[in-house]
């Protein structure tokens, strides 16, 4: 039988995806109420890593909202000028600084997971929720590269779901993988790349 609150998380999620790809700030509480939804299910689940992480999609689905609304970046230029948030590339410094970020908090969180849970997949787990934090970062900052991590987030998670059983999330995140890679074409192509 299917989990209805599984059901209505699929659906706003789908609809969240769709609002990022399109540059629709909507996304942004789409992205609470089936983060609220999913956290129930993960936990049920015992992905304590995915439930947790669902905590950290509120928190930062938050600011994201404000930095799509009323964020800016510095403008080329030696006067300190701002413009309004747009679609941009990871710069050298800033790709080695997320890698080294991650490489740290994967095993942390793995730690965590394997001392204080009785999660049998911590390990994939955390690389999961360490990886779709970096991924909504990136998006919140507008940057092309948040698609390719929510790829490789959502090709792992997919054999996570299948693992716990859980179908309709795991069709949700082959459908993911797929819009990661529609959203990777659509900024590329909106930023002129």
């Amino acid at each position: 039988m299917m989990d209805p609150v599984e059901l209505a998380g699929f659906v706003l999620s789908l609809a969240m995806v769709y609002c990022n790809i399109k540059e629709i700030h909507w996304g942004w509480p789409l992205a609470i109420l089936s983060s609220v939804l999913y956290g129930l299910v993960f936990w049920n689940s015992q992905l304590y890593g995915e439930a947790s992480l669902q905590v950290m999609f509120i928190l930062t689905a938050i600011w994201g909202w404000h930095q799509w609304r009323k964020g800016t970046q510095s403008a080329n230029s030696d006067v300190q000028k701002t413009s309004p948030l747009k679609i941009s590339q990871l710069n050298s410094i800033e790709l080695k600084q997320a890698a080294a970020v991650t490489l740290l908090a994967w095993p942390v969180m793995a730690y965590f997971l394997n001392r204080y849970t009785d999660s049998d997949v911590a390990i994939w787990d955390a690389l999961v929720t360490t990886l779709s934090l970096l991924g909504q970062y990136l998006l919140a900052k507008k940057k092309i590269e948040n698609w390719w991590v929510w790829l490789v987030v959502n090709i792992i998670t997919v054999s996570l779901m299948l693992v716990k059983s859980l179908w309709l999330t795991a069709l949700l995140y082959v459908l993911f993988a797929i819009l990661s890679y529609i959203g990777l074409k659509a900024w590329r192509t909106q930023h002129g790349r």
